[in-house]
């Protein structure tokens, strides 16, 4: 029973990135932005956030400068598709492949080529008092860390202001009809770049969550694919945070399995099968997905009529 809880506990811990990046897609994509710089919004995250808290022993200032670098990629992402009318898709994708050279090229920099990884001390574990002594749940829910707390704390938030309130209907306007949006008094633009900023810097903090919260240490290959989940997790929720939430988890078992497999180190069974296994899933599930709610001109920039 023990090793199932310890199992579940870790499948909590590794799915708050996820959720954390998956929100933050939500966010922009039901303004119409498709930001697929987010591969390259989580690995600057990871770099910014480890280089902040490295040079100044402080974790609060690794996850401000995670989320400094997140907003710099996303502001660029939301200049070039928002305000030059670039395609979204080309060049979130190109403005990750940009981060990841820059990254690599400015920690050599910084720290020049090292034998020996540097490291920071993980993000502590906060057990809740009473809480944290129920058994079963008490150490699945309530000893974690602080992000995976807010993180979790920010689905109803999320789910509230969207559909709840004036700015989560003009948010979902941007997203399904601009044209008649900005003919109600909504700044689609403004909307949509200030949505675009916010995921960038949800989705900054996420990519920190590696190197500050799970490994402790930085290096080119720590994302290693995990910002495009995310995407995946916004489509497979319905573009809905409380289905952000469900497959999130649901990743993060994926993601806590292959990690307690790879750790008894059954040479019978292929490690590297268990590390695909949250790509194959995102593959299975969308193909099995029979439908999408799709906001209309998701994807589609929005130019203003004069």
């Amino acid at each position: 029973m023990q090793v199932f809880i310890n199992l579940i506990t870790r499948a909590f811990f590794m799915s708050t990135p996820l959720i954390l990046g998956a929100l933050g897609e939500v966010i922009a994509e039901r303004t119409g932005m498709m930001v697929t710089a987010v591969e390259g919004i989580f690995l600057i995250g990871a770099w910014g956030g480890f280089i902040g808290a490295y040079l100044s022993g402080n974790m609060l200032i690794g996850f401000l400068a995670a989320m400094v670098c997140g907003l710099l990629v996303s502001l660029l992402y939301g200049v070039t598709t928002i305000y030059m009318n670039q395609h979204q898709i080309v060049m979130g994708t190109a403005i990750a492949i940009l981060v990841t050279g820059f990254c690599t090229f400015f920690y050599r920099v910084i720290f020049g080529v090292q034998t020996v990884p540097l490291t920071v001390d993980p993000l502590p574990v906060i057990r809740i008092p009473l809480l944290s002594e129920i058994p079963f749940i008490g150490q699945i829910l309530f000893s974690q860390n602080i992000i995976t707390y807010i993180t979790y704390i920010l689905v109803p938030v999320i789910f509230y202001v969207i559909y709840k309130t004036s700015l989560g209907l003009s948010m979902r306007s941007c997203g399904e009809n601009p044209e008649a949006a900005e003919a109600a008094g909504i700044n689609v633009t403004r909307t949509r770049f200030l949505a675009v900023a916010i995921a960038g810097c949800m989705g900054g903090v996420a990519g920190s969550y590696y190197s500050l919260c799970n490994v402790g240490m930085y290096n080119a290959e720590i994302i290693g694919g995990r910002g495009w989940i995310a995407f995946g997790i916004c489509f497979l929720g319905n573009w809905n945070p409380v289905g952000a939430l469900i497959f999130g988890i649901i990743f993060g078992i994926s993601d806590a399995l292959g990690t307690y497999v790879r750790a008894l180190g059954n040479a019978s069974i292929p490690s590297e099968l268990f590390s695909a296994l949250p790509y194959i899933l995102v593959i299975v599930l969308t193909v099995c997905r029979k439908q999408f709610n799709v906001p209309a001109k998701l994807g589609s920039n929005y130019v203003k009529e004069d």
